[in-house]
């Protein structure tokens, strides 16, 4: 009885067409599943986070933390760096919205400024990891270097009154030096 498998050879064009495609594919299907113009945070997730951080950083003669790019900078750090805390973000800004359905019976993001300080003011009393990393990371985004999405236009550099500290191995040159006059 012979076998009805039979050995398909490929060129090795058409090998090189199916690698680029399945490579693709594999690209498109292999985000992260969120929805909207993040990495990893829906749209949904990040107007809660950004109630939350706004509420650690707020507005006045400088931007809020969401303003300066701190939403772009986490989102960032859980797609790479920090996916060990993707489940705490999950779950932490399900209960923020929870807590907030319970209270003003809306969602975060739609609550009064009053409110979300109500609401994060009740995560920050909890003995949840939730709120410290959210903290932790909102303060990374906002003084850290605008190279990872956050502190935008080296606003809170700004604020402080310090120079853009020079990128290392990028040394900064005064052409004008050894110049005749």
């Amino acid at each position: 009885m012979q076998s009805k498998n039979k050995a398909v050879a490929l060129t090795r064009r058409q090998f090189v067409a199916a690698g680029v495609l399945g490579g693709a594919a594999l690209a498109v299907g292999c985000k992260s599943g969120n929805q909207g113009n993040w990495d990893f945070l829906s749209d949904g997730q990040a107007r809660t986070l950004a109630a939350i951080c706004d509420q650690i950083v707020p507005a006045d003669e400088f931007p809020s933390a969401s303003q300066a790019g701190v939403l772009t900078y986490i989102d960032r750090q859980l797609f790479r760096h920090y996916r060990r805390h993707r489940d705490v973000y999950r779950e932490g800004l399900e209960h923020a919205n929870e807590l907030s359905r319970k209270r003003f019976a809306k969602d975060l993001a739609e609550a009064t400024p009053a409110q979300q300080l109500e609401i994060v003011s009740a995560l920050e009393k909890e003995e949840r990891p939730f709120f410290d990393l959210v903290r932790r990371h909102t303060m990374e985004g906002y003084y850290g270097s605008p190279r990872h999405g956050g502190n935008r236009d080296a606003v809170s550099w700004r604020m402080l009154g310090l120079d853009e500290p020079p990128v290392r191995g990028r040394a900064q040159y005064d052409m004008r030096k050894g110049a005749t006059s």
